[in-house]
């Protein structure tokens, strides 16, 4: 039997539901990549940050509240990001043959990313996806980090 992927490295952050935020997460996940010698793919993973920080301050966050991003690396070479938000609704796909200008940022995790879906969280939701990274020279678990604004 095939054993589990483990957890090497994870990252929290939270943020206010400020437009602000989105550049913060970007730079954090960024950091995050460099410490664990994560190049592959990392330009994918940050815009799809981008894209899922952006449609929690726009969309997920009620005012007053923030969103919390969490990042982990797994043995299994396995990048997964989430965005935990308190706001009601659900994740709308959009149509991809529409002509708006904005409201294509789940169009592009889905495109980008190796897996995405929805999770349930109460209050909200959480809005995940995942890239497969190479192994190679892996820097050992040093904890886990949280921080934030």
């Amino acid at each position: 039997m095939d054993a589990q992927p483990q957890l090497l490295h994870t990252r929290e952050a939270f943020y206010r539901r400020d437009r602000r935020s989105v550049r913060l997460a970007r730079e954090f996940t960024r950091e995050a990549l460099t410490d664990w010698a994560v190049a592959e793919r990392s330009d994918d993973v940050l815009l799809c940050v981008s894209e899922l920080a952006t449609n929690a301050v726009l969309h997920g966050v009620p005012p007053g509240r923030g969103f919390r991003l969490r990042l982990a690396l797994d043995t299994g070479g396995v990048v997964r990001i989430e965005v935990h938000d308190s706001g009601p609704g659900e994740v709308r796909f959009p149509d991809a043959c529409t002509e708006a200008e904005n409201g294509r940022g789940l169009l592009l995790v889905a495109a980008l990313a190796d897996k995405w879906g929805v999770g349930e969280r109460d209050p909200g939701k959480i809005v995940w996806c995942e890239f497969a990274v190479r192994m190679d020279d892996f820097p050992a678990p040093k904890g886990r980090h949280a921080a934030g604004p």
